[in-house]
């Protein structure tokens, strides 16, 4: 059964890889009107120092148009000869490719000789390899200006030298390279791709091995005095992996996530908002941020599953807050407008309504319409952070409610927050460790509350996770607390408003 399932696996390799060439084929067609002088004036000009992006273009002509970060990231590489980059390019942004054009834009006009490619097995080596040797053997375009490159005797799966006299090799992680030369010449561009694994970084002791390896016997085997590029391709999957740990001895660290600090796609040639939205939907949120923004989160480090409980009749509260933030201090976040409506019962906080999502001002103050339709004659107080009640709010808040025809008793909350991750840490945390906090289950399937949960999970000290969520039910909380008790006469807890607005 194992063999029938490894010859299965075999042969769909193989036919991926025969679609694969035929993809390269079809996509490549020559000019044969071209005279000889004139395709030798074109290949001169394509290999000119500066052309490397036309000469991509003309012999990879299959794909989106690049954008700006893949034209200055090949700049970089075919500018300087001795180079140490990393590429912490989220999926979908084509680095394992990007860095297969400029390698053989590299290995064909020799000003490189020798390539190994390592990655976290050998199996996956060979696997990132093949595209390479695909190239050399079909591509009408390559084959025509540089002659078909497959050489007998020297052309496996794992390791072939060229005509042309350049060497590629697949290594494995832990493989010995010792002695690896092409001739006299030892490798002069290493690539590391995907050499992190989940499993891997889960073991710091695996991690720190890899690494040895990686310093002392791949990166080894470079010459002193010939030039080396060395480039890592890989996500930042863990807070400890490789790839981290390359940035601190990089020439270049190059982060590209799948949006840009506004939101918005880095490469919306290839992949639109509305297909990075819907990929993103169907993925946690710690995934996404691990997978698409180079975030690894170590989830339940502060918060575990978060509690739910079925919400109370309104009139059950004995009081109730519908806090806001916004979001708007730092933008290169790309943060979330977070609005709760938190209620105390006994000594338990619910959050029955949460609202979270990266959108308008103009959303965010229908939330509030649609808490007020929720809590209707019962007493709840609407508060947000003072310092975002600027004078657009305000009159955002204004207009909505004169279309409306009824205001939003908004207040600003003046306090002077400390630390964010140590507020929302001290207040809630002991409260969700008692079972003292809880998320309306019937809005277990609400993609807002749902979000709230998962940033909630996500907390964790250092971490670069949106914590707006849990920001905004830690201002509910605290509030909450304040009113009651200002009722029993406790005025050292007690933070007023003294510049509440009402619109």
């Amino acid at each position: 059964m194992i063999l029938a399932a490894r010859k299965d696996n075999s042969r769909q390799l193989l036919d991926e890889w025969e679609l694969y060439a035929d993809s390269v084929i079809n996509s490549t067609p020559v000019d044969n009107s071209e005279t000889p002088k004139q395709k030798a004036a074109r290949i001169k000009r394509l290999e000119a120092d500066g052309n490397a992006e036309e000469w991509i273009e003309y012999y990879f002509p299959n794909g989106a148009k690049p954008a700006a970060f893949h034209r200055a990231a090949t700049r970089r590489i075919t500018k300087n000869m001795e180079w140490y980059e990393v590429r912490k390019w989220s999926r979908e942004l084509a680095k394992s490719t990007r860095t297969m054009y400029e390698n053989l834009y590299l290995m064909l006009t020799l000003r490189k000789r020798y390539t190994l490619l390592i990655s976290n097995s050998f199996e996956n080596a060979k696997r990132l390899l093949q595209p390479y040797k695909i190239h050399l053997e079909v591509n009408p375009r390559l084959c025509a200006d540089y002659g078909k490159q497959e050489r007998a005797g020297s052309w496996t799966d794992s390791e072939f030298t060229a005509r042309n006299g350049g060497a590629w090799r697949a290594l494995g992680a832990g493989q010995s390279p010792r002695g690896t030369r092409n001739k006299d010449i030892r490798p002069d561009f290493i690539i590391f791709d995907d050499i992190d694994t989940d499993e891997d970084c889960r073991n710091p002791e695996t991690v720190k091995n890899t690494w040895k390896w990686i310093e002392e016997a791949a990166i080894g085997t470079r010459s002193i005095s010939n030039a080396l590029t060395v480039i890592f391709c890989g996500n930042r999957i863990a807070v400890d992996c490789c790839v981290e740990r390359a940035c601190k001895y990089a020439d270049h660290v190059d982060e590209i996530n799948i949006r840009d600090k506004n939101g918005r796609s880095t490469w919306p040639e290839k992949n639109s908002e509305e297909q990075i939205t819907r990929v993103l939907s169907q993925k946690s949120y710690a995934s996404a941020q691990k997978e698409y923004f180079n975030n690894p989160i170590v989830e339940g480090s502060v918060f575990k599953a978060m509690g739910y409980k079925p919400a109370r009749p309104i009139k059950d509260y004995s009081l109730l807050v519908c806090y806001t933030d916004p979001s708007f201090k730092d933008s290169r976040k790309n943060d979330f407008k977070a609005t709760v409506l938190v209620g105390k019962w006994k000594d338990e906080y619910h959050v029955i309504k949460a609202y979270l999502e990266q959108t308008n001002t103009a959303t965010m103050i229908d939330w509030h319409y649609h808490i007020m339709d929720i809590v209707g004659a019962h007493a709840c107080y609407f508060l947000m952070e003072q310092v975002f009640l600027s004078e657009l709010i305000i009159k955002e808040f204004y207009e909505t409610s004169r279309s409306k025809g009824r205001t939003i008793p908004i207040a600003g909350d003046i306090r002077q927050k400390d630390d964010k991750f140590t507020r929302i840490e001290s207040l809630l945390e002991p409260l969700h460790r008692n079972g003292k906090l809880y998320l309306n289950e019937a809005e277990k399937e609400n993609p807002h509350m749902q979000r709230l949960d998962e940033q909630f999970v996500a907390l964790a000290p250092g971490s670069r996770a949106h914590d707006d969520g849990p920001d905004a039910v830690e201002g509910a909380v605290f509030v909450i607390n304040n009113k009651l008790a200002a009722r029993t006469h406790q005025p050292t807890l007690i933070c007023r408003s003294q510049n509440s607005k009402r619109f």
